[in-house]
């Protein structure tokens, strides 16, 4: 992908995320200090995590910030190319598709914890996470994603 289309895809990406948070939650946004204007920095340098993944049968991440990045121990690159489902062991991955779904049925969830695996193997737990459905401007379905404030190592 181009620098361009990258820019373009964050851009976009980042105001799906933003636009379907407010539309689940009522809330306005993340947190107050992300403007329209540096909406994509912001959030990617944000002190929670961030991190979403789109449609399909065996759905991939397509966004991480930093700190998610930092969380998993991944580059942007392993990251992007990582089903969603391998960030939860096996042992917790019907957990995991129980989540998914009530999202899926419910638009949103506010209260998720659950045990997370990073790439050299840590678990993590997360507490009190939101996730939620992304949704376009027209409504179609687009995928899933989650904020996480309250995490530690195990």
């Amino acid at each position: 992908m181009s620098y361009d289309n990258e820019i373009t895809f964050l851009t976009h990406h980042v105001e799906i995320l933003r636009s379907s948070y407010l539309h689940w939650t009522g809330k306005p946004d993340f947190d107050e200090s992300i403007s329209q204007e540096n909406a994509v920095e912001t959030l990617f340098l944000a002190p929670f995590a961030v991190l979403s993944h789109g449609i399909g049968v065996d759905p991939i991440f397509n966004y991480g910030n930093q700190r998610a990045l930092d969380m998993f121990e991944m580059s942007w690159e392993e990251f992007t190319a990582l089903p969603s489902r391998l960030s939860a062991e096996t042992v917790n991955q019907k957990e995991r598709i129980k989540l998914l779904d009530a999202v899926t049925r419910h638009g949103y969830i506010n209260n998720y914890s659950g045990i997370r695996i990073s790439k050299s193997g840590r678990r993590f737990m997360i507490r009190d996470a939101t996730v939620w459905n992304l949704i376009t401007s027209d409504g179609q379905f687009y995928g899933q994603a989650a904020l996480i404030r309250d995490w530690e190592y195990l």
